[in-house]
């Protein structure tokens, strides 16, 4: 089960009271004071685990609460305080406050941690307030209780390349022949109903990362079909490949087909319609020999000819027969080294150069702003 939303409550341990207490022992006159503080309560971190992949654990967990801290004691004994309640999350999970809407943190990486709701201080004990002049203190604070808060836990996916396009357009096909992964195949529309992800080998020392996004209909951006759910997953991706079906089956022209999807992109927060894109036209074994009169082969020329006229890197496949395939994972993988090259030698902006190979850095962002999109008026 893929769920990439969940909502939970997460309560830091309060800060334990500090002891008001006076030493009194045989044959020690003037004891004095000798409450001890209270221990720090625990608080609540979030840590992306790189063994997870999905928020299903929080659909069954949705409290988590630290310990607080022990309470001082006499004899000059302070509390212990709370251990932190570290929660594991899947690398890609953004945290945002439920009040607000306010982006908390961005776990991108694994091993990011962040400090969602901090534990309280310990109390002081009367031993701290002793002086030359008030030897006898009958003071002790509470311990300060900790934060609570409701979260919105929202998972992106993070891939060098994601597959888009319409329903039944040989997402799945592809990313099953080209990787690892093993999404459901079927001849019917909205076929993939959760993202997949898949690692793609190219040679020994270069491999990438692939996901397959479930298919996008006209209105997507304003949540039609699977709508914005799983647009978001788009956004972290470093290279499009835009799949578009040829086959003579397919209701409407190819270009129709891309004229819409890219229209969801522009509408789309993330800024997806700026990221570099290759049309990528699929299932050309459906289509008859050249030269035929049911070759139907009118749509692929087209989608060849407004590439071409746009600027945009095209291919055409069948993931079924494997033709092209082999080809056009040489073009991505040498269209990815390009994009990590610029972006480690972007421009030098104000605070130093804009290095790094994250889509979403700097150097990286400016490589997207120059890429062409598909440029419908």
């Amino acid at each position: 089960m893929f769920v990439d939303h969940a909502r939970i409550f997460v309560s830091a341990g309060g800060g334990g009271n500090g002891c008001m207490s006076f030493r009194r022992e045989k044959y020690v006159p003037r004891g004095g004071p000798d409450g001890g503080d209270g221990g720090d309560g625990g608080s609540v971190v979030l840590l992306a685990d790189p063994n997870l992949s999905t928020l299903v654990p929080f659909r069954y967990q949705r409290l988590f609460r630290a310990r607080r801290g022990q309470h001082g004691m006499g004899s000059n004994c302070h509390g212990r305080s709370a251990e932190d309640l570290v929660v594991n999350v899947p690398p890609g999970t953004q945290v945002l406050e439920e009040a607000s809407g306010a982006v908390l943190a961005d776990l991108r990486k694994a091993g990011d941690r962040f400090v969602v709701a901090r534990g309280g201080r310990g109390g002081r004990g009367n031993a701290r307030f002793a002086t030359s002049t008030h030897q006898a203190p009958r003071r002790a604070d509470k311990g300060e209780p900790g934060a609570e808060l409701w979260l919105t836990l929202e998972l992106k996916l993070l891939a060098d390349v994601g597959l888009i396009g319409f329903p039944n357009a040989g997402k799945s096909t592809l990313i099953s022949r080209i990787s690892d992964a093993h999404p459901k195949i079927a001849d019917y529309p909205f076929t993939t109903l959760t993202p997949h992800l898949g690692h793609v080998p190219v040679d020994e020392s270069f491999s990438f990362v692939v996901a397959d996004i479930p298919g996008l209909i006209e209105g997507a951006a304003g949540g039609a079909g699977l709508g914005t759910r799983f647009l978001r997953h788009v956004e972290r991706t470093r290279l499009l490949l835009h799949l578009v079906e040829v086959s003579p089956e397919a209701q409407t022209s190819p270009l129709e087909r891309l004229r819409i999807i890219d229209k969801e992109l522009a509408a789309s927060p993330g800024r997806l319609a700026d990221k570099p894109m290759m049309i990528i036209a699929t299932k050309i074994d459906t289509l008859g020999p050249a030269g035929s009169p049911d070759a139907s082969s009118e749509g692929l020329a087209a989608l060849e000819r407004h590439c071409v006229e746009r600027g945009l890197d095209f291919a055409a496949i069948s993931a079924v027969t494997g033709q092209g395939v082999d080809t056009l994972i040489q073009r991505v993988a040498r269209r990815l080294r390009e994009m990590s090259a610029a972006s480690k030698n972007g421009p030098v902006g104000p605070e130093g150069p804009t290095g790094g190979g994250d889509a979403d850095d700097a150097g990286a962002m400016e490589t997207m702003a120059s890429e062409k999109t598909c440029g419908w008026d």
